[in-house]
């Protein structure tokens, strides 16, 4: 590859950080938002576009350039490698398809001069970071990120919520800021080589490595949303606008994981085997605590932020795998654990990306995120509800679409781990394999509730008995993430093989080539362990409902019976009397929550005689929060308070504390060894 080939990249981020400046004019013209996003879906194409030439067609060795910009005795160090490209084509994918999408959906913002100018500098600073290569570009890239996300969560600022969510974000991304800034001085070390280069040089020692894992996962996983760090990820994502909610959950948390892969198998050299512990630990704590938090939810976009949460612990158990694979040498077992972790980065960024567009053509629609106000939009809304139906199927692991390839993979790399020769390893892999089936089966009945309670039934507002089909672009948007789940889930030979320059990079070795296999099968190791094929299981459920329908139609009886549905015992025809999101979850409540949420039922029963209606009210806590982060919260407050008079201080008392102070610090530079 020649060096140049990374500037084009740099020109398409350019032209997004000049299109945020242009927003800024022109952002309260009439259609200011098809000129915005047209430019940025433009550019997202282009670098789309390169990605996918650097990691398909690769000619050479990584590109590099260097810019007169940054520290100036170290400049702007950028380069493409395979990784880079990788999650470079994840970033523009998802880029591109919501800048389409907000072609539509952006004529229904009332605050557009909030978000436009945001919007292109939030996806120029998602590409920088995977670009850079030194810490002084990436930690200022990842800042940009994070500020201009930040001021997208609070575009609708004014609405119940949007401020405390916008500044939990902001605090936590200051925080995970920090523990990267140490993890990559501990990486440059006291010669300061800040370049990457420098960094894979310098081979730190164990214990500094270990050090540099555990920042590593504090800093990358708390963008990422890892538990118990994930505690602004189901504040923030739903307050953005929908499509930004796309971008943030679906792209913005993979540039976290492509921190923390970039960090741990690339920088920190060779891992040892207990980083896997941690890394599988929580990976498997925050898959089944982001699914149960995600079924007790009502709202949506809430419900969906918190699967977020799940599937960044479905990558973290693949991840994890891969470096228990690598620290042993097996390095074909961590290409296919790692295959499987990266395949469901791409997967979970598709998927994702479509229900959080469903969710916002619903908003747009009836101005509800609530499901309890929802409700029969499949008749007001037949292909929404036909695509987002496609992305409850796929991120449930359902076959033959995307996300049960990449599930698939991860267990089959499980399914190796009697080979490692570690007796711990020996017992934890496959308790976290435990915990991620039953994550996948809870994502199933939380998805049930999603789609049935939102588009099926009866309309439970008149709010969703007048809703009316999103917009063209919106629905082209959606309608393309639904066809790259089919297409992912019925040949993901292609997208294995493309990954392949990516793991060997990382782990030295790569999955078997999976073009050459028979009927389009894919097979993780070898054909007589285990194999699976796609497109004919698409064929076979198409032909079988095909079957089924012409049976039904052609030999059953020709005579027209009407009969009234089945109504649970309820015949009053009032939507009150259907089942709601709390009743689904309820089951589920009752056997988990009292665990892990702490969940107490209240029920209100009037006397007899008395008219009022029963009520039953849930209680659920967030005991992460009230046991880490609320008393934290607190003893700031707390300080604030106390230290609050201080600034009510006459300018002699100001002057006498500062005197006090420089004595102080003099006082402990003299007695210092």
């Amino acid at each position: 590859m020649a060096p140049v080939t990374v500037l084009p990249a740099l020109v398409c981020a350019g032209v997004l950080i000049a299109t945020a400046t242009l927003a800024v004019a022109v952002a309260r013209m009439p259609r200011a938002h098809l000129l915005v996003y047209g430019i940025c879906l433009i550019a997202s194409l282009a670098l789309l576009a390169i990605a996918l030439t650097a990691l398909v067609a690769p000619s050479g060795g990584p590109a590099v350039a260097t810019l007169p910009l940054g520290l100036p005795w170290l400049g702007a160090h950028f380069r493409l490698d395979a990784l880079s490209a990788f999650f470079l084509a994840v970033v523009n994918l998802g880029a591109a398809a919501a800048s389409l999408f907000a072609l539509g959906y952006g004529g229904h913002e009332h605050a557009p001069h909030r978000v436009l100018p945001f919007y292109p500098a939030f996806l120029a600073g998602m590409n920088l970071v995977v670009l850079a290569d030194d810490a002084f570009s990436f930690l200022l890239s990842w800042e940009f990120m994070s500020l201009s996300s930040w001021a997208l969560v609070m575009a609708h600022h004014r609405e119940r919520d949007n401020a405390q969510a916008g500044y939990v974000y902001l605090v936590m991304a200051s925080f995970g800021t920090l523990a990267l800034l140490l993890t990559f001085g501990l990486l440059a070390g006291p010669d300061g080589g800040y370049a990457f280069a420098d960094m894979r040089a310098a081979h730190p020692s164990p214990g500094l490595a270990a050090l540099v894992l555990i920042l590593a996962l504090i800093g990358a996983g708390s963008k990422a949303g890892l538990v118990p760090l994930h505690v602004w990820l189901p504040l923030a994502h739903p307050a953005a606008p929908s499509h930004v909610s796309a971008l943030m959950s679906g792209v913005m948390t993979k540039v976290a994981v492509y921190g923390f892969v970039r960090i741990v198998l690339d920088l920190s050299g060779e891992p040892a085997w207990w980083w896997s512990t941690v890394v599988l630990a929580l990976g498997g704590i925050t898959a089944v605590m982001g699914v149960l938090y995600a079924l007790m939810q009502h709202d949506l976009k809430r419900l969906l932020a918190y699967h977020t949460v799940e599937n960044i612990g479905i990558i973290f158990i693949g991840l994890g795998l891969a470096l228990a694979f690598k620290a042993y040498g097996m390095a074909w077992a961590a290409a296919l654990a790692l295959t499987a972790a990266l395949l469901h980065v791409f997967n979970h960024s598709v998927f994702k990306s479509l229900l959080f567009f469903g969710s916002g053509a619903v908003l747009t629609a009836t101005g509800e995120r609530d499901m309890e106000h929802l409700g029969g939009l499949i008749h007001r809304m037949p292909q929404t509800a036909f695509v987002f139906l496609i992305g409850c199927a796929a991120i449930s692991a359902l076959p033959p679409l995307n996300g049960f390839v990449s599930e698939w993979l991860t267990f089959q790399a499980i399914l190796l781990s009697p080979q490692l020769p570690s007796w711990g390893l020996k017992f934890l892999v496959p308790a976290v394999g435990a915990l991620l089936a039953l994550s996948a089966a809870l994502a199933a009945a939380c998805f049930v509730k999603a789609f049935g309670v939102t588009f099926l039934g009866r309309a439970r507002t008149p709010a969703a008995a007048d809703a009316r089909e999103t917009d063209r672009f919106s629905l082209a948007a959606m309608f393309f993430f639904a066809a790259l789940c089919l297409v992912a889930g019925i040949l993901p030979g292609v997208f294995i093989d493309a990954l392949a320059p990516v793991t060997q990079s990382l782990v030295g070795d790569h999955m078997p080539v999976q073009r050459g296999v028979e009927w389009l099968s894919i097979v993780p190791i070898a054909e007589s362990r285990s194999s699976y094929n796609g497109l004919l299981v698409f064929l076979f459920m198409v032909m079988s409902g095909t079957f089924a329908a012409w049976a039904i139609h052609r030999l059953a009886s020709d005579k027209l019976r009407r009969a009234p549905p089945w109504d649970c015992g309820y015949p009053d025809p009032n939507p009150a009397t259907q089942y709601t999101a709390s009743s689904f979850a309820q089951p589920i409540r009752r056997v988990f929550g009292t665990v892990v949420f702490r969940a107490r039922e209240h029920g209100e029963m009037p006397p007899p005689g008395d008219a009022r209606p029963a009520r039953l009210t849930v209680d659920l806590r967030d005991l992460i929060w009230d046991a880490l982060y609320a008393p934290v919260a607190g003893a700031v407050g707390s300080a604030a308070d106390r230290l609050n008079h201080l600034q009510f201080l006459t300018i002699r008392q100001f002057l006498s504390l500062v005197f006090s102070a420089l004595v102080l610090l003099l006082l402990v530079l003299a007695i210092w060894p």
